[in-house]
């Protein structure tokens, strides 16, 4: 266990922190793939800017790379463009 009363708050806040981006990152997989998921046309163009601007926001906070965002966004961009 921590000594230092700094330390300890530090502790403190990394859980908070954790927590925080752990709901986020989650979030955002899971509207990943149910885009991916999508075979209608329609309900993938209405998902796609949603989901780009949450990964957009994951990688200006540093919670995903921001290579990694960039290629979830042309995998999922690719995958709306080829449905019929």
């Amino acid at each position: 266990m921590a000594n230092h009363k700094s330390s300890i708050k530090r502790i403190r806040q990394s859980e908070k922190k954790r927590v925080h981006n752990k709901y986020y990152a989650k979030t955002t997989r899971n509207a990943v793939r149910k885009l991916q998921l999508a075979t209608e046309k329609s309900e993938a163009v209405e998902l796609l800017p949603k989901v780009s601007a949450m990964l957009d926001k994951l990688a200006k906070t540093n919670i995903i790379h921001k290579n990694k965002a960039a290629n979830l966004k042309s995998q999922i961009a690719k995958h709306v463009n080829t449905l019929a």
